[in-house]
């Protein structure tokens, strides 16, 4: 199901981000980008939202370190809709800086529980 979503090109901080090893990325038709200088995107926002959703009970913000790309927003999305409550996930990303985390839940999730998941997805930090 497509969501609007589009891949974001790596940033290039020497390494890789912190859920990839190479700075490159690869297109849905095939070719391969690879990054040079430093790419920054701000205000990307990555999330589940279903019409039918129903309105959750709780909505937590988290500030998270280390998220440099469209990877690593998937990669910290993903983990955090794994844990049980969560309706759905929205990130403000800040390549290379403190992006702002938004967790819609059934109830509120435990920091741990929060922690865990970004460990899961990478090296993340909350901040």
């Amino acid at each position: 199901m497509d969501h609007g979503r589009s891949t974001l090109p790596l940033a290039d901080n020497g390494g890789g981000c912190a859920c990839c090893s190479t700075p490159t990325t690869t297109t849905s038709a095939g070719t391969t980008i690879s990054t040079t200088g430093t790419t920054s995107t701000t205000g990307t926002t990555a999330g589940t939202h279903s019409p039918t959703q129903e309105a959750p009970v709780s909505t937590q913000t988290f500030s998270v370190t280390g998220m440099t790309c469209g990877h690593c927003v998937s990669a910290v999305t993903s983990e955090l809709q794994e844990i049980p409550g969560v309706t759905d996930v929205a990130v403000d990303l800040v390549a290379g800086g403190t992006s702002t985390v938004t967790v819609d839940s059934e109830q509120p999730v435990e920091e741990s529980a929060v922690v865990a998941a970004l460990d899961e997805a990478g090296d993340y930090q909350l901040a």
